[in-house]
């Protein structure tokens, strides 16, 4: 499997409901930088990590959470994801899209690092009371 398609194996796996088997295609020692908006922002390690901090929390604060992804682009280790997040904050009502790129570095065949770039003013309005 190319780097593009392992990329392209964990946006359809955690797409379609199955995130546990998303997270088999992330090292055990991942790096996970997200910007501040679905959670807080930092660097998480570990596909547990990922999973507790990042995806339960989305669950958690966002329904439905979408991501459309338009194209997914490789140049050796990198492989760019772009596309958009929509969803609705359990919290306000409101809802928001917001353009995305996802930055991953995959070696051996597993995702070992990842970097979130979106717009969290969109994302921070559909939190606002």
């Amino acid at each position: 499997m190319s780097n593009a398609e392992i990329v392209q194996s964990f946006y359809d796996r955690v797409g379609s409901g199955d995130l546990p088997g998303g997270l088999e295609l992330v090292a055990p020692d991942a790096t996970w930088a997200e910007m501040e908006s679905f959670a807080p922002a930092g660097v998480y390690v570990g596909p547990d990590a990922v999973r507790d901090e990042i995806f339960a929390r989305i669950g958690a604060e966002w329904s439905p959470f979408g991501l459309a992804v338009d194209g997914v682009l490789e140049q050796g280790e990198t492989v760019v994801g772009i596309g958009t997040y929509s969803g609705t904050s359990k919290e306000t009502g409101k809802a928001f899209e917001a353009r995305v790129v996802h930055v991953f570095r995959v070696r051996d065949g597993k995702i070992v690092a990842f970097e979130q770039f979106t717009d969290t003013l969109a994302i921070a309005a559909a939190k606002a009371a």
